[in-house]
């Protein structure tokens, strides 16, 4: 383990085009992105190429290259609260996100991200997602580090093999308890939000209450048996109980910056598992909570 770990390049295969020049080719392909600051990271060595080789600006536009780079992000947002380490083995590492905190680099978030974090607290260069939880939700996720062991834990996800747990508050339901609810999710717009349409269901959440709180707030137990992008946020809002200060669902607030003050109540609470290796039962579970 290193003291301070690189930090991830993103990755790019070079999609057809006429650019003569690779600086040409990520002008167009990121037009948000001055071409003076391109130029910038082409000169400090930030653009590499598949075998990690310091790329020129000039070099040829080759339609199918691998080239990686790093994201650079003027006055970053700090994010003011902190993760936590649940649990850190030879294969697994667990973590508690805070509300707010992006998993991975995105949009205006580089450093601040679950995994630059853990890699800067840990000293661990090879940890890698193994799920995703949304930016504004809170809870449990899931770290490969050992890549030998990798695909073995990646793929309880797909195959459904992990008992995945959230809690919600969101106004009160009408009718029985539990319930299911299914329905097919797609793309909708803006292209970040997702929508129900009518066709074959693609999603499917068990729901629960835990608690019948005063003030017409209810703390719901959801089991999402598919993963679907916002899935829990789409389905409770479909059912008229939008999860509390969901800035998406229902309705698409206007843009504004974060308000620390009104997270997203949605929590990852728990995860359970077969572990692949010893077939032992491993269960973990979030320490932090919401209201």
């Amino acid at each position: 383990m290193s003291a301070t770990p690189p930090p991830l390049p993103s990755r790019l295969q070079l999609p057809p085009g006429p650019w003569p020049t690779l600086l040409d080719g990520v002008c167009a392909r990121f037009p948000r992105i001055p071409r003076e600051v391109w130029q910038s990271r082409f000169a400090r060595g930030r653009v590499l190429d598949a075998q990690g080789r310091a790329l020129s600006a000039d070099a040829r536009y080759r339609v199918g290259m691998e080239i990686r780079y790093f994201r650079e992000v003027a006055d970053e947002t700090p994010i003011p609260f902190a993760e936590s380490v649940v649990h850190l083995d030879e294969h697994l590492l667990i973590a508690d996100k805070p509300h707010f905190l992006p998993v991975t680099p995105a949009g205006g978030f580089v450093e601040q991200t679950l995994l630059s974090r853990l890699r800067r607290r840990t000293g661990i260069d090879t940890l890698v997602p193994l799920h995703r939880i949304d930016r504004g939700t809170a809870g449990l996720v899931m770290f490969s580090v050992e890549p030998a062991t990798r695909a073995r834990y990646q793929a309880l996800f797909p195959q459904r093999r992990i008992d995945k747990v959230y809690e919600a508050l969101a106004p009160c339901l009408g009718g029985d308890f539990p319930r299911l609810h299914r329905s097919r999710i797609e793309r909708g717009e803006p292209f970040f939000r997702m929508t129900e349409t009518p066709g074959e269901p693609n999603s499917e959440t068990r729901i629960e209450v835990l608690d019948r709180g005063d003030g017409g707030i209810w703390r719901y137990r959801l089991r999402p048996v598919t993963g679907r992008k916002h899935q829990l946020r789409v389905h409770m809002a479909a059912l008229g109980a939008p999860i509390l200060n969901d800035p998406l669902y229902p309705q698409l607030r206007a843009p504004a910056e974060d308000d620390f003050g009104r997270p997203l109540q949605l929590l990852a609470r728990s995860l359970r598992f077969e572990d692949p290796l010893d077939g032992r039962e491993r269960r973990f579970e979030s320490r932090l909570g919401l209201g």
